[in-house]
C-alpha cells in the first residue's frame, strides 16, 4: 500500500505548495488536501507535476464545518449551497483530477432530525457519485468520532455501513479514519470487517493525541493486517498532527514503506 501525506497537517510549517515538494524529499507517494480551493487549479497542478506527486484525495466544500457550524452535505435548508459547492468541486477536480473525493456528513443542524439529515446526505452523496463517475473519480463519505467533533452525524463504521447501504451507489465508498476509531476505543479490525470491499480510502494518526505512529497506542500491525486481508490495496494516508517540524515526526515512514507496520 502507497503512502499519502495530508498537507493539511503535514508540513505546516511551510506555505501550502511548498508542502508538496517536502512531501515528496521525505519519501511519501503522494499527497491530500483537506480544502484546496483558494489555490488556483492549474497552480496546484503544476506543483504536483513539478513533484512528481498524485493527488490522492480532496474534500468537497464544507462551509462552516470546521469552525462548528453543520456543515453543507446534511442540512436541507442548505441543498442550494450544497450544489454549488459540488458544482466548484468538479470544475476544480477536472483539472487537477485527484484520486478520490471526500464529502463530510456534518454534524445535526439544529431544527433538523436525524432522519431528515440522514435522507438529505444519502440523496446528496448518490448525486455527487453520480456526478463524479463522469470523471472516474469516486465519491467517499468519513464517520469522525464524536469527542473530537460534538454533534457529527456519522461517528462509527456500523453508521457508516449503513449510510453507504442506504446511498446504494457503486461510485460512493467509505473514507476510513483509523484515528477515529480508536478515539471511541472502537476495535479497528472489526471496523474494517464491517466495511471490507466498501473501503475507497484510509487515513491514520496514532491515539490519544492525534500524533505520528508511536506516539500512542494503536496497533497498527493489527489495523494494517486487517487492511489486507480484507483485499484492501489503497492509500494510506498519513493525518496527524507532528508534535514538532513534520520532519522530525517521520521515523516510523521508511519501516511502514517496507510493510513494517510495528
Amino acid at each position: 500500500m502507497q503512502i499519502s501525506a495530508n498537507l493539511s497537517l503535514l508540513f505546516s510549517e511551510k506555505p501550502l505548495l511548498e508542502r508538496i515538494v517536502a512531501a515528496a524529499a521525505a519519501g511519501f507517494d503522494g499527497v491530500e488536501i483537506q480544502f484546496p480551493y483558494d489555490i488556483p487549479a492549474i497552480r496546484l497542478k503544476e506543483e504536483l507535476e513539478r513533484a512528481g506527486l498524485p493527488l490522492v484525495l480532496i474534500n468537497l466544500p464544507a462551509a462552516d464545518l470546521l469552525q462548528g457550524g453543520p456543515g453543507l452535505a446534511a442540512v436541507p435548508q442548505r441543498q442550494a449551497e450544497f450544489d454549488a459547492a459540488l458544482q466548484l468541486a468538479l470544475s476544480y477536480a477536472a483539472l487537477v483530477r485527484p484520486g478520490c473525493v471526500n464529502i463530510l456528513p456534518g454534524r445535526l443542524a439544529e431544527g433538523t432530525t436525524r432522519e431528515q439529515a440522514l435522507a438529505t446526505l444519502a440523496a446528496n452523496l448518490a448525486k455527487s457519485a453520480e456526478a463524479f463517475a463522469v470523471l472516474g473519480i469516486p465519491v467517499l463519505c468519513e464517520a469522525i468520532n464524536p469527542l473530537d467533533m460534538p454533534g457529527f452525524l456519522i461517528n462509527s463504521a456500523d453508521q457508516l455501513d449503513a449510510l453507504l447501504r442506504r446511498v446504494d451507489h457503486p461510485n460512493c465508498l467509505a473514507q476510513l479514519d483509523l484515528y477515529h476509531m480508536a478515539r471511541q476505543g472502537l476495535d479497528i479490525p472489526a471496523c474494517v470487517a464491517r466495511l471490507a470491499g466498501r473501503i475507497g480510502h484510509v487515513q491514520f494518526a496514532d491515539c490519544p493525541g492525534r500524533g505520528e505512529p508511536g506516539s500512542g497506542r494503536v496497533d497498527f500491525a493489527a489495523a494494517l493486517a486487517a487492511l489486507q486481508a480484507s483485499g484492501y490495496r489503497g492509500w494510506l494516508g498519513a493525518e496527524y498532527r507532528p508534535a514538532g517540524a513534520t520532519a522530525a515526526s517521520l521515523a516510523w515512514l521508511p519501516r511502514w514503506r517496507a510493510g513494517d507496520y510495528r
